[in-house]
């Protein structure tokens, strides 16, 4: 069997359980902006530790519904301890808390609801039109930014519209949303690279002219059923940007035209 790329998705988020509700993992350099691991990503090793646990205890088929988490301080790249406590056993949702931790430190803290993602078609649903592809015309989202070096780009292919990132064009005073698309480049999407996609845009303050680090405070992602092969679009709105802070909400939709995921945040702007 031929080894799997060690930048692949699936390899990076990977977890080792000690057996006692504690696993660990090795954050990768691939999968950060700049030295910080990225925000996205850290939510999917917390999801993939607390589903990890519960197949341990019987449950193989948990899938993560929710994923809550705050950003204590950043990790850095290496080795991280990853605490669970199962809170809830439930038929329909469990709840499993998770602590990433580094040098006895805790560095983000999250809660993970998980249970059996929908397969069946939404009733109803109101999605922001997107064409499924990105058009000829989108920028791939690579080398250095204005927050760091957008590693990612070695594990995934992200490509943005032009017509919602003005920064990049020098211009200050756009709408801050941001419209792109997304896939891991060497694997087909899971329910993980959902909570990844959820993250993965460049900070929508960009286009007010606030370049630079935009830190995560909290952040709390909902995922609505498995994704299709293919690209997921990704629209990010603000609501408000108040003086150091600003809000993010993104709606990740698959290739079949179905919502994969929300994903809301309260972040720190950069100083204009």
């Amino acid at each position: 069997m031929e080894a799997q790329d060690p930048t692949a998705f699936e390899a990076a988020c990977a977890v080792r359980s000690l057996g006692d509700g504690t696993l660990t993992s090795d954050l990768r350099p691939e999968w950060a902006i700049g030295s910080h691991p990225h925000g996205g990503f850290l939510l999917a090793l917390i999801a993939k530790a607390a589903t990890t646990v519960l197949a341990e205890r019987g449950d193989p088929s948990a899938e993560p519904l929710v994923v809550s988490a705050e950003f204590l301080r950043p990790p850095a790249i290496g080795p991280v301890l990853l605490r669970t406590d199962l809170r809830k056993i439930g038929r329909r949702a469990t709840v499993v808390a998770v602590r990433l931790e580094q040098r006895g430190r805790s560095c983000v803290e999250a809660t993970v609801t998980t249970g059996r993602l929908p397969v069946r078609r939404p009733e109803w649903a109101d999605l922001p039109p997107m064409p499924a592809e990105p058009p000829p015309r989108a920028i791939a989202l690579g080398g250095n930014s204005a927050e760091g070096t957008f590693n990612l780009a070695k594990g995934c292919d992200v490509r943005l519209d032009p017509s919602t990132v003005g920064y990049l064009s020098g211009r200050a005073g756009d709408p801050p949303r941001i419209r792109l698309w997304v896939r891991p480049r060497h694997s087909l999407p899971d329910p993980y690279f959902a909570l990844l996609a959820g993250d993965v845009n460049p900070p929508v303050v960009f286009n007010l002219g606030r370049l630079g680090w935009a830190p995560t405070a909290q952040l709390t992602a909902l995922l609505r059923t498995r994704p299709a092969p293919g690209w997921l679009r990704v629209q990010v709105d603000c609501r408000s940007v108040q003086e150091s802070w600003f809000d993010s909400d993104a709606t990740v939709i698959d290739s079949a035209g179905r919502l994969i995921c929300q994903a809301r945040q309260l972040a720190l702007a950069p100083a204009p």
